[in-house]
């Protein structure tokens, strides 16, 4: 079974999902947690591709847009992507997007991807592992943008 976790966290105090807030603030925050099946395994070792890591950016940057403006926004552009562990079938990873920069209709964050648990096939075929502490996977910038208020 899949399950995707989501909180959200202003610089200030938490906010609850579904609730806009009307006014972007650097510092906010939102974290999903997710599994990652062994459908999306792609290459030996059951490696994930780094478009997986992307792709869970867009997730997260299109709720935090959604919270701040009320609009899914789009994409512009990612900076300093690095993929710095690896992710594979099997993991349970953790994505935060934090709002580090706020402008009249572009949104600058800040994206990370950690391990928070790993399967551990040497103990059984269903073992698995918290990691503690996490491993920091892929981490990167990007911009997007929302339509004007």
């Amino acid at each position: 079974m899949s399950r995707m976790n989501s909180s959200v966290e202003s610089a200030d105090q938490p906010t609850s999902a579904g609730t806009a807030s009307g006014t972007p603030k650097v510092g906010q925050r939102v974290l999903h947690r997710r599994y990652v099946p062994y459908s999306h395994a792609h290459y030996a070792g059951n490696l994930v591709d780094g478009a997986y890591s992307l792709a869970a950016f867009g997730d997260v940057a299109t709720e935090m847009c959604i919270i701040t403006d009320g609009d899914e926004g789009l994409f512009a552009s990612y900076s300093d992507v690095q993929f710095r562990a690896p992710v594979r079938a099997g993991d349970c990873i953790e994505i935060e997007a934090t709002l580090v920069r706020v402008g009249s209709r572009s949104r600058e964050m800040e994206f990370e991807v950690r391990v928070v648990a790993r399967g551990n096939p040497e103990r059984g075929e269903s073992a698995a592992d918290v990691l503690d502490p996490p491993v920091v996977a892929t981490t990167a910038r990007g911009v997007v943008v929302v339509p004007p208020r």
